[in-house]
């Protein structure tokens, strides 16, 4: 019950990582509002956690909302502030891919919606909880970034700008809320079976590109990465073992995260996204 007395929201719950992370949370005693843009998924989920929570004081509260639309996340803040006690996490978890193919191809709407809800749904979200989070003395901002932020990914334009910038951001919000004790650190999930990758496997080769597409429907064929391990380290993150772990992006793949605490002091600029000058592949010029 590492998340005990806690309580989060969680956007983007009602499926995939999502409703992973939802589970875990609940699993680990913290209180819940479960925030996606389809309701009758919402109901449904809030039925089967409620089963699972054993925590005295427990809540599990849903909310419809989208979280590209500034009214409502503050709205979705004020929600939280009233139904659950001591808001003091919070996941964006909400994403979309955004049209795939070629920026000079894909419909331009469908490009800025995806940075709407990508970026702009993230910040939205930050700006909302932060007040509440300086008056309570501290908290915990977990951002969900993707295989966009660090490497180049073609035909995915929208959604790799988005999940870059967010990382950014996360370094950033980092900086801005140290003094305030509110820790906030970005995930990289791995490779994910959800409907984003239905999403790929639908478009086909032609606009996801033959290598992504392949590679896409291996995915699929041997499970991909399990959600649980994404959920973990955001309990991990939400947890008070994080205290002080700030402005990093974290593989729940490939990092030792479970260690970090007793790394602390020697995590520099380990875990952050930075420029490669010669130097540094031992080049001269």
């Amino acid at each position: 019950m590492e998340l005990a007395g806690r309580a989060a929201i969680i956007t983007g719950a009602s499926e995939g990582l999502g409703k992973a992370i939802a589970t875990a949370f609940v699993r680990n005693g913290a209180s819940v509002l479960l925030v996606a843009r389809t309701e009758g998924r919402l109901r449904e989920l809030h039925q089967e956690l409620t089963s699972l929570a054993s925590a005295p004081g427990q809540q599990i509260e849903v909310m419809a909302g989208d979280v590209s639309r500034p009214e409502c996340c503050t709205g979705i803040v004020q929600r939280a502030s009233e139904v659950l006690s001591d808001v003091n996490v919070l996941v964006n978890n909400a994403g979309v891919y955004g049209p795939i193919g070629p920026v000079e191809q894909v419909d331009w709407r469908e490009w800025v919606q995806a940075i709407e809800i990508n970026l702009f749904g993230t910040i939205l979200m930050c700006r909302a909880i932060i007040p509440l989070m300086r008056a309570r003395g501290g908290g915990k901002i977990i951002n969900l970034s993707g295989g966009g932020a660090t490497a180049p990914l073609p035909r995915f334009s929208s959604y790799a700008a988005a999940k870059a910038a967010v990382v950014r951001l996360t370094e950033t919000f980092a900086e801005e809320l140290r003094d305030a004790r509110i820790d906030v650190n970005a995930i990289a999930p791995g490779a994910l079976n959800t409907r984003l990758l239905t999403q790929v496997i639908e478009a086909g080769p032609e606009k996801a590109g033959h290598d992504f597409y392949e590679r896409s429907r291996r995915q699929q064929a041997e499970g991909g990465t399990s959600m649980e391990k994404g959920a973990a380290l955001a309990v991990f993150l939400a947890s008070a073992a994080s205290d002080g772990i700030t402005g990093r992006l974290i593989s729940a793949v490939w990092d030792n995260w479970s260690a970090l605490p007793s790394h602390r002091d020697q995590l520099q600029d380990i875990y952050t996204l930075r420029r490669i000058v010669p130097v540094d592949r031992g080049e001269a010029w």
